[in-house]
């Protein structure tokens, strides 16, 4: 696949439509694209490359693109292997091509492949430049978004940003623009999330430039509304909710914690929440619980106790929570057990690990079934709690 992003800049990307798990852990129903993007000038300048299942088609997109002619550079914004398993194809195919990247790209390059790294590389740093001609590109270091040596490329021609996993989302190239902050939102917190404060110093530096076009490597590329994608990756980094809202989110053995948290569910729609979102943990995907956990900025956690402690999809869903750094929300806990309740304990040990959490209301402890002339009293203080006065 190939087409113009600018008259002089030509995407060679690929879809990888029968993909079904992205890192082996996040499901990707529409497929994944790897983005790769050439700059037609005086030198050619390739940037990036794509996953190994890909790289063959990636380099016939590259020959077509070239017509015989050789490139120059192959610039390496991020050596995960979803893009930098190119590089050895491209060393092979173009002997004469130099490679651009910084002095901890070139480090884990040395890991992955056995040719000779040193001969071939070019070290930039903060600020250094690439002249290619006409164009021009300026590196900006964006370390921990989401590894230690991702950098991203501005060209100063034609404002575009090549922003290596930054602004991605799942799917395919060609996936609607209109629904991008969907996934955009799920691929965030699952893959970036955690570097929340490294986001926040990358959009510093990107703020003083001319940004016209965003080239991510995952996802379409972006040339309208690039302040609505902006301001959202701007609430996302800071921690900051995007809904106001309840997301409820429950993991229920045989039924009876989910009858509960179903009650709670339309008490809170009774006093007027503006939102209400119910999960079932034991069904749900765990990447769309942990946007949604992210998304809202008050939650309820209602789960069956387990083994003396919380049931497993809960306590899954609480280790993603904690490792994609989450924090500075309003949460509500609901527990269930027959002859001895762990999960409430077990839920709030969990959430002492995380930052500026705060316990709304008094914990709701189920014996064994919801009964509603029991129980009610106790949700229908906990959904009063969960109110946004």
């Amino acid at each position: 696949m190939e087409k113009n992003i600018t008259p002089t800049i030509r995407y060679i990307g690929v879809d990888d439509p029968d993909l079904d798990l992205f890192e082996s852990q996040y499901d990707v129903p529409e497929g994944m694209c790897y983005n790769s993007y050439l700059i037609d000038d005086d030198k050619l300048c390739v940037m990036d490359g794509v996953d190994g299942r890909k790289v063959d088609e990636w380099m016939k997109n590259l020959q077509e693109a070239l017509a015989g002619r050789q490139p120059s550079y192959l610039v390496v914004s991020h050596m995960e292997p979803d893009h930098g398993a190119g590089v050895k194809a491209f060393v092979e195919a173009f002997p004469e091509a130099k490679l651009v990247g910084n002095a901890k790209t070139f480090a884990l390059m040395s890991q992955f492949f056995d040719f000779d790294v040193d001969s071939r590389k070019v070290v930039v740093g903060a600020g250094d430049t690439l002249p290619l001609g006409h164009h021009t590109l300026t590196f900006i270091m964006a370390p921990m978004v989401h590894w230690p040596e991702v950098m991203v490329s501005f060209e100063q021609e034609e404002g575009v940003l090549f922003s290596a996993d930054a602004f991605g989302k799942f799917g395919v190239i060609d996936a609607d623009p209109d629904d991008w902050a969907c996934e955009g939102r799920r691929y965030y917190f699952n893959i970036v999330g955690k570097y929340g404060a490294n986001v926040q110093s990358l959009l510093k530096k990107l703020a003083p430039l001319p940004i016209r076009i965003i080239c991510p490597l995952h996802g379409p590329v972006l040339s309208e509304n690039l302040a609505e994608y902006i301001s959202l990756y701007d609430t996302w980094s800071s921690y900051r909710p995007e809904t106001k809202g309840v997301a409820v989110f429950c993991a229920s053995i045989h039924g009876n914690t989910m009858q509960a948290a179903e009650a709670l569910e339309r008490m809170l729609k009774e006093k007027g929440v503006e939102r209400v979102s119910l999960v079932d943990l034991t069904r749900s995907d765990i990447a769309e619980a942990v946007e949604d956990a992210f998304r809202f900025d008050r939650m309820v956690l209602c789960a069956s106790s387990y083994d003396a402690g919380v049931f497993t999809p809960m306590a899954q869903f609480l280790y993603r929570l904690k490792s994609k750094n989450f924090q500075s929300r309003k949460v509500g806990i609901v527990e269930n057990g027959s002859w001895a309740p762990s999960a409430a304990r077990t839920m709030l040990a969990a959430l002492e690990e995380m930052k500026n959490i705060t316990i709304v209301g008094e914990t709701v402890t189920l014996r064994s079934a919801y009964k509603p002339e029991r129980d009610d009293e106790a949700l229908l203080a906990l959904a009063e709690a969960m109110k946004d006065e």
